[in-house]
């Protein structure tokens, strides 16, 4: 069989779908259209801008065109002076300037390729502006051709013929209101005028007009529909809303059948409202079925609106601030004067810094020779002149190792015969070695000059401190809040109480007597005391305490303890108010946000000043150290800040928990490199020439200053041009503290007493001896009871007070005594 061919039809070949041809530009040619445009813009505003003036002269060039002979002053030649005459001249004057700035921002549309919806809008505004600026200044200005155009002169011309120059006021105002109503969203509920009822008023007429409607509706009966809508009528409001546009609130209703009015009483089926019975005003389109209740009983329902409470805009405190200000803590002494610079005397005149030429000179001969004994070459030397110092710096040549510099400083000072030579190597921020040298003729540096240069002058911090000034005689200022305790250390006579009486100074001339107190510690009697003519302004101290200064070593140690319990209570303060400083507590104190009623009020920075560390902590030792080493851990973010100065830096003084939180550190001369090493954690005390001569470091390093110098009588002056001046009634009372020097509560009930009480008086009477190891011994008691039953013993009058490591006197003298003394309790 042969087999049957299957026959392939061929399948018609699909045509494939044409592509739709896009016109949409790349992003290159969007680029360079945008480019091409903004350039344009330029061109044409350069050119309308060189029109205004040359207009006249190149009236001719613009109608020839294609005439190369003439030559245009316009800044586009002969084709700006052509764009610009039709565009200015014959088009629309100077609104014409709308068209190159929508130019140059459709250049940037197409630049950067943003979308193009917004910039028809802005054609459209741009269009509608240029033409009735063009109208504008053809009215106004009929006689200047340039600000209207030909366009805007004609178009006046024309309209003045139909509608006037009134109507053509009126139509350029009518633009200028559509304009900023389309554009800007100006409307007068915005600009506040021409409503002399506010909102909520006009609200209120229009619920009282619905109420007292509604009211003459309820009280008709139902046979007197007529009467009803005459009562309501006669009392239409002014916001009538009219039938026709009432649309009723069933939308499908052409099924339902109409009922009477009888029927509406006994049944509750909805139905159609007609004309006469549609109430005027759309509020009162209340469910049928209720309204047909209401009309049932005949009984009129007086709706009382209830007025919402207006909220207040702000707070309490920003009222308060607004009506009262911000509260100022100096008002109390608001007559108070800052002392004057004319209290401090004056030493610039005889000790000014003087260059002396040939001191520099010899100087720098001597370094160069000392290094080069030894094969150091120097490639470069620069001076500066400080008031006590000066510093050398020199640039060695290459391959020079530092090292062998710095081991040639007693070799230096043998060569320059000079105390004090300290060798910086290198000057930390540049690229040299420093060698100070000491000046034959140092200058002095008064507070005088320091208090009155502007950088103390101006600057904001908020405990300035004016310390000296430094290597290139500029004054150094540093804030005590920041550091934010200090530890001055130096040898006797070096300059620690003066620095001591700078500190203070530059306080009273920066800080009002509100804004910061003092706490002065003076075991040597002598330093201080001329601040005590401050108390009342300056000054802290305990309630009970008599003298300000204070200079006995227990209290001390309660002032101390008062600091803490001061600074637990300000902590407390902060934790109420929600603040981590004192800066942030009083600043929301001045701003009234903190009520004086719950406990709230105006911090004073506290400094408390020691003149002679080391005095304490050899008679108190750990009783000193503890709260010490408290506040210097705690006290600085409520402000409380210490300043301790001591003449021995050894370690059992400066021990590791002070240094620990004493970063800011300033030494005078010492004696060896190991007092150095204490303060400064390094050498460089030990090089220094005394009067004043110190470093000051803050924890990186070290900078040698002057210290600014001012004598007991400036001191005195100062303190008695304020204490002159109206004060507080008392010095600033600290809280009080109750010292506990038995170390115990004294037990006064005599029922808790011991049952071994009796037993335990005999045997401490006969001994004499009051200690509780006594008791252990004898009565075979353990030490806790023991030291329980000498506390009561206490209590009774029968042993003194704890002593330390001595034994507790006996007040008791016999048993006979200690019989009577027993009954009489």
């Amino acid at each position: 069989m042969a087999k049957k061919r299957t026959s392939t039809k061929k399948q018609p070949a699909t045509s494939k779908p044409r592509k739709k041809r896009s016109y949409k530009l790349s992003r290159r040619a969007n680029i360079i259209l945008g480019s091409a445009l903004m350039l344009i813009s330029i061109l044409l505003i350069t050119s309308f801008i060189s029109f205004l003036f040359n207009w006249r002269e190149d009236a001719n060039v613009a109608e020839n065109f294609l005439n190369r002979t003439d030559e245009a002053k316009n800044w586009v030649a002969i084709l700006g002076a052509s764009i610009s005459n039709f565009f200015i001249f014959k088009f629309l004057g100077i609104a014409s300037f709308i068209f190159p700035v929508l130019l140059f921002i459709t250049g940037l549309f197409k630049f950067f390729a943003l979308e193009m919806k917004k910039l028809w809008n802005i054609w459209f505004w741009g269009c509608l502006n240029a033409i009735w600026i063009s109208l504008f200044f053809g009215f106004f200005f009929k006689q200047a051709p340039l600000l209207g155009g030909t366009t805007g002169y004609e178009l006046n011309d024309f309209l003045r013929d139909y509608i006037g120059n009134i109507g053509i006021a009126l139509l350029l105002v009518f633009g200028l209101v559509f304009y900023l109503v389309m554009r800007f969203n100006v409307t007068p509920e915005r600009l506040g005028i021409f409503f002399k009822k506010k909102k909520e008023e006009i609200e209120q007429d229009f619920a009282n007009t619905n109420e007292s409607t509604a009211t003459a509706i309820l009280k008709t009966d139902q046979g007197d529909l007529a009467t009803a809508d005459k009562a309501s009528s006669e009392k239409k409001s002014s916001f009538e809303v009219s039938v026709e546009n009432l649309q009723p609130t069933i939308t499908n209703y052409s099924g339902i059948d109409t009922v009477n009015d009888a029927d509406v009483f006994n049944s509750f089926e909805i139905k159609t409202p007609t004309k006469e019975e549609i109430i005027e005003e759309p509020t009162l389109t209340s469910t049928s079925s209720e309204k047909k209740e209401k009309e049932k009983d005949a009984v009129a329902i007086e709706v009382e609106k209830i007025v919402e409470e207006k909220t207040v805009k702000g707070n309490l405190s920003d009222k308060l601030v607004e009506d009262f200000g911000e509260f100022d803590p100096t008002l109390e002494l608001g007559n108070y004067t800052f002392p004057t610079l004319e209290l401090l005397k004056d030493y610039e005149a005889g000790s000014s810094i003087t260059i002396n030429q040939e001191e520099l000179e010899e100087n720098k001969n001597r370094i160069v020779e000392t290094l080069g004994n030894y094969k150091i070459g120097i490639a470069q030397i620069k001076a500066t002149i400080g008031p006590t110092v000066t510093l050398y710096e020199i640039v060695p040549e290459a391959g020079i190792r530092i090292s062998k510099i710095k081991n040639l400083e007693d070799d230096i000072a043998l060569s320059l015969s000079a105390l004090g030579i300290r060798i910086i190597a290198p000057i930390p921020g540049k690229g040299t070695i420093g060698i100070e040298v000491p000046n034959k003729k140092p200058a002095i540096v008064s507070m005088r000059s320091v208090i009155g240069s502007q950088k103390f002058q101006k600057a904001e911090m908020e405990l300035p401190l004016a310390l000296g000034k430094n290597i290139s005689n500029e004054t150094f200022v540093v804030d005590l809040a920041k550091m934010p305790h200090l530890l001055m250390a130096g040898a006797t006579g070096q300059g620690k109480s003066v620095g001591l009486n700078a500190i203070l100074t530059s306080l009273l001339y920066k800080k009002h007597p509100a804004e910061v107190k003092f706490v002065l510690v003076d075991p040597k009697k002598v330093e201080l005391t001329l601040f005590n003519k401050i108390e009342r302004h300056y000054l802290a101290k305990l309630p009970d305490s008599e003298e300000a200064i204070i200079t006995d070593n227990n209290k001390v140690i309660n002032t101390l303890n008062s600091l803490c319990i001061e600074m637990d209570n300000r902590y407390e303060l902060l934790k109420n108010a929600m603040c981590r400083n004192i800066k942030e507590y009083n600043k929301k104190f001045k701003a009234r946000k903190l009520n004086p009623n719950d406990g709230h009020k105006f911090l004073p920075y506290i400094v408390l000043v020691v003149d002679e560390f080391a005095d304490l902590i050899m008679t108190a030792g750990k009783e000193v150290e503890t709260p010490i080493a408290r506040l210097a851990q705690l006290a600085r973010a409520i402000g409380i800040h210490l300043i301790i100065a001591t003449q021995r830096p050894s370690v059992n003084v400066i021990t590791g928990i002070i240094k620990a939180n004493f970063p800011a550190r300033v030494a005078f001369r010492v004696t060896s490199k190991i007092d150095s090493r204490t303060i400064l954690d390094g050498p460089g005390a030990d090089q220094l020439i005394g009067r004043g001569d110190m470093l000051y470091t803050q924890g990186n390093d070290l900078i040698r200053l002057q210290c600014a110098f001012v004598d007991t009588p400036e001191v005195e002056k100062i303190t008695e041009f304020i204490g002159s001046q109206r004060a507080y009634p008392d010095a600033h009372l600290l809280p009080e503290y109750v010292g506990e020097d038995s170390g115990t509560s004294l037990d006064i009930d005599i029922n808790d007493r011991d049952a071994l009480f009796k037993e335990a008086a005999e045997v401490i009477v006969i001994a004499q001896q009051g200690s509780a190891s006594l008791l252990q011994r004898k009565l075979k008691l353990g030490y806790n009871r023991a030291g329980r039953i000498i506390d009561q013993l206490e209590a009774a009058g029968v042993v003194g007070p704890f002593e330390g490591s001595k034994a507790r006197q006996v007040l008791v003298p016999d048993v006979m005594a200690l019989e009577q003394l027993l009954q009489n309790e």
